[in-house]
């Protein structure tokens, strides 16, 4: 077994526990659990307490008024059964949630507007840990008595611990199974073809694209982090030079087997004509072995660049059909 998978089995593993022994850079439950075949969607009584991903203690009273910052906590939430009374703009823009008319619109994920979520009176806001602007929130909401939560799903262990900690505090033990147990095992049957298969490891070039220019990414980033557990090679890890410029030398030298690209922003196709324009219209590009293989791909963003949350397999699955077509 390779070592990112073995690492990626166990972290998962870790994090579906019964437990409440969660890793502790997610939110850890550290009273009550979830309703034993609980399908009514009743919320747990009394107080919960965890800790968060920046290391705060948080305290939850009630959950009758949950605001979330952020589009894929929004909909992790919902997920586990809960409710929301406000959430920010890209939960509908960018995951086309129906949050309903009782829920508001609180702004955007970089700008919320703090008077807004204030007159919701809330409960519980979720807020991302790597969003300068929410991080800096955090003294304001401790000043006004908010309990609050910082997140960070960047992968699906992640992922599924805040979904596991959501659960617990609603009490549907049945959508952890559902949304996140079922998830897991439609990952691990992917990973273990491929290691029973035996195959080469392919290298890879994974860029993330926008109207203004192109990045490579490794393997600290979300589908970089799903391309080492499937034993793709990012030629981004060994590198790093690729991470700060995008050098067309650096590509030729290391000639990777597959190029992926996803993309970021509201326009794709500026993004994708960024990628014409600077890397594309090189004639050196029609040479890359990945390109003259037919292996240069445009992932979509709602699986490689949004977090796929309950749809985390089928991103998995979509990577391997690609760096084994054979296989699947």
């Amino acid at each position: 077994m390779r070592p990112a998978t073995a690492l990626f089995l166990s972290a998962v593993l870790a994090a579906c526990a019964a437990s409440t022994d969660t890793a502790s850079s997610q939110p850890v439950p550290s009273s009550a659990q979830p309703a034993s075949g609980s399908e009514t969607g009743t919320e747990t009584t009394g107080p919960v307490t965890f800790t968060d991903a920046l290391g705060h203690t948080v305290t939850v009273e009630s959950l009758d008024r949950v605001v979330a910052l952020y589009g894929s906590f929004a909909e992790t939430w919902t997920l586990a059964g809960g409710t929301l009374v406000g959430s920010t703009d890209d939960a509908i823009e960018e995951r086309g949630m129906d949050l309903g008319p009782g829920t508001a619109v609180v702004g955007t994920t970089k700008e919320p507007n703090t008077e807004e979520i204030f007159a919701l009176d809330p409960d519980l806001i979720l807020l991302s840990a790597e969003t300068a602007s929410q991080v800096d929130l955090d003294e304001t909401l401790t000043l006004a008595g908010i309990p609050h939560a910082y997140l960070r799903t960047n992968t699906f262990e992640e992922y599924l611990a805040a979904l596991h900690q959501f659960c617990v505090m609603t009490g549907r033990e049945d959508l952890y199974e559902q949304n996140g147990l079922a998830v897991q095992r439609q990952i691990q049957n992917v990973i273990e073809t491929v290691e029973h298969a035996g195959e080469p490891n392919p290298t890879v070039l994974f860029l993330r694209a926008y109207s203004g220019g192109c990045k490579a990414k490794g393997s600290d980033s979300m589908t970089g982090a799903m391309l080492a557990d499937l034993g793709a090679e990012n030629i981004a890890d060994r590198t790093p030079s690729l991470l700060e410029d995008l050098s067309m030398e650096e590509i030729i030298t290391a000639d990777p087997d597959f190029i992926l690209v996803t993309t970021m922003g509201q326009s794709t196709d500026r993004a994708l004509e960024w990628v014409a324009d600077h890397l594309q219209s090189n004639p050196a590009w029609s040479g890359l072995k990945a390109v003259q293989e037919g292996h240069y791909y445009v992932l979509p963003k709602e699986l490689f660049h949004y977090k796929p949350n309950a749809r985390w397999g089928e991103s998995y699955e979509t990577l391997a059909a690609l760096l084994y077509p054979e296989l699947f």
